[in-house]
């Protein structure tokens, strides 16, 4: 079953911390360097799908494929008009292959069921896998796929897709914007010297460049793969290395569109949530989302399922609000409870699974400290914190409120503060503030001081979830909370806020002439000759405009 076996090793090259650098190594070469089929052959195919000779399109076509995937072979060339682009070609007699591999494995699988003892039909893996790779060899589907997928993130800068030439593109030939940019082998090579190349002619510069693009490349990849989750519910099937490149101006860019998984949208928030009770170590949530994603059979026991879930999860450190725990590990646990359990993983969950461990292999190859719930976190944050939706407020309140709508500050503490590791909050403070961070950061330990953090979402556009939880919290765990030694910072800013906010109502009330001016993040008072300064223009700004919504 080459072709199958060719899909598997894709996979699995992209994990060097699981079988080790020289067996990942060997195995990247199926992303792009499966033996071509003759040249003339792929151009009879070109002419006979076009219905004209090759010069009635092409004013350059390469001699060699410029790479060779299981399915066909890529070859770059430039248009009558100029344009660059990449012509895939599909390889002769693929349906005839597919359909003898899925029989393959079907038996084969069919051959496991049995001495597994498995309550469900293995076999039906091989029939959905057969039924996706024969809808792969029509070309004029991947072409559909590839124009969805880009009109559905064209919002998203940093993801990039390739335009396709529907002119030049038929069932089995495919004509794409080239795309120049480095794939993710490439940037490992060079930033841990194991290039086929003298590593030598590499400088240490060229060296922490090449680790520092791979790493924006990973954190960017794991951010594109949850809002194909859980914004646009389209997920690109195959993103292994080959499929991707990261360009010059920092854009992550898709190839080969031949599958696209869609996510129903109760799945896409069940699945947020789901990293949200990872991440908080709530076992029991995290059954219930596993429930509404249809993975969990009925009849299962939910409280075994949680002790095991917390057995195998319970014991992992936490850094800053964020599991210092491998994603593989956690998933290679869920793993072996969802065998337990026979659960059912829907096709969008293995995907999920795949990308994020692929993008996690990479990094870790590169850094041994990299942490995909870190990189994924964020996004987790900015999504529960601005989108006022019942969905998002429900995950988010599940959160921060006890079953007796009682407000945990620590917990809310642990989720700005998980949130704010990265890049999430910086996103919604610019959108709000000219403030820089650095002014709301406590430099003693290094973490976010929360006071500041909140006076500054609370009474923004974005700041409608806050306002809705704190509305909707107990009020006796709100007194408690403010009261508390972990409010202590804001309540100090606040009596200083409210101070000057008194201060400024006392004279106009007078009848005094007031005036304020702005000084870099500070407010100044004028009253006739006199000046007072007062507390910093976010905090005076922001507690006004929260005194006025209430």
């Amino acid at each position: 079953m080459p072709l199958l076996a060719g899909a598997v090793g894709q996979s699995l090259s992209t994990r060097p911390d699981i079988i080790g650098t020289e067996m990942a190594k060997a195995l990247s070469d199926l992303h792009d360097q499966i033996p071509p089929f003759p040249r003339t052959i792929a151009m009879k195919i070109i002419e006979e799908e076009l219905g004209s000779p090759l010069e009635s399109f092409f004013s350059y076509i390469s001699e060699e494929p410029v790479a060779a995937a299981s399915f066909g072979q890529v070859y770059s060339a430039t248009t009558l008009d100029g344009s660059n682009v990449a012509v895939k070609v599909q390889r002769p007699n693929m349906h005839h292959v597919i359909v003898r591999d899925a029989y393959i494995l079907r038996l084969g699988l069919g051959l496991l069921q049995k001495i597994a003892k498995r309550k469900s039909d293995l076999r039906l893996y091989a029939d959905e896998l057969g039924k996706g790779l024969v809808g792969e060899l029509d070309y004029n589907l991947e072409a559909a796929n590839a124009s969805e997928f880009k009109k559905a993130h064209s919002s998203f800068s940093f993801m990039c897709v390739p335009k396709v030439f529907q002119n030049l593109s038929r069932k089995r030939v495919l004509t794409m914007e080239w795309i120049v940019g480095d794939s993710p082998t490439q940037l490992l090579s060079v930033s841990t010297g194991n290039s086929d190349d003298n590593w030598l002619s590499y400088t240490e510069k060229q060296r922490i460049e090449a680790k520092g693009r791979l790493l924006d490349m990973v954190n960017k990849g794991v951010e594109a793969t949850l809002i194909q989750l859980v914004e646009t519910g389209l997920l690109h099937a195959d993103p292994h290395p080959g499929n991707l490149r990261y360009t010059s101006s920092g854009q992550l860019c898709f190839l080969d569109f031949g599958l696209l998984c869609r996510v129903e949208k109760k799945h896409q928030f069940a699945m947020l949530a789901s990293i949200v009770h990872i991440v908080n170590g709530d076992w029991a949530s995290l059954v219930n989302a596993l429930d509404e994603m249809d993975v969990i059979r009925p009849g299962t026991n939910f409280r075994r399922v949680t002790l095991d879930l917390e057995y195998a999860l319970g014991d992992v450190e936490i850094r800053d609000g964020i599991p210092n725990l491998n994603f593989s590990r956690v998933l290679a646990k869920i793993f072996s409870i969802a065998v337990k359990y026979h659960f059912r993983m829907p096709p969008y969950f293995t995907l999920l699974l795949r990308s994020l461990a692929s993008f996690e292999g990479l990094a870790l190859a590169a850094d041994k400290n990299f942490k995909t719930f870190e990189a994924a976190y964020p996004y987790v944050f900015q999504k529960l914190l601005t989108e006022n939706s019942t969905a998002t407020n429900k995950i988010l309140f599940s959160v921060v409120l006890n079953k007796k709508k009682e407000f945990q500050w620590q917990k809310l503490a642990l989720f700005i503060r998980a949130g704010a590791t990265r890049k999430g909050l910086s996103r919604i403070i610019k959108t709000n503030s000219e403030t820089s961070l650095d002014h709301v950061s406590n430099r003693s330990n290094n973490v976010f001081d929360l006071a500041n953090l909140v006076l500054r979402i609370l009474p923004s556009k974005d700041g409608a979830v806050l306002r809705r939880l704190l509305m909707t919290a107990n009020g006796a765990s709100l007194i408690q909370a403010v009261i508390s030694k972990e409010a202590k910072v804001f309540r100090q800013q606040c009596c200083m806020a409210i101070a000057d906010i008194l201060y400024l109502w006392i004279f106009k009330a007078l009848g005094q002439d007031v005036t304020t001016t702005h000084s870099g993040s500070r407010v100044i008072l004028a009253i006739g000759t006199n000046k007072k300064v007062l507390s910093s223009s976010s905090d005076y700004q922001n507690l006004y405009m929260i005194m006025n919504l209430f």
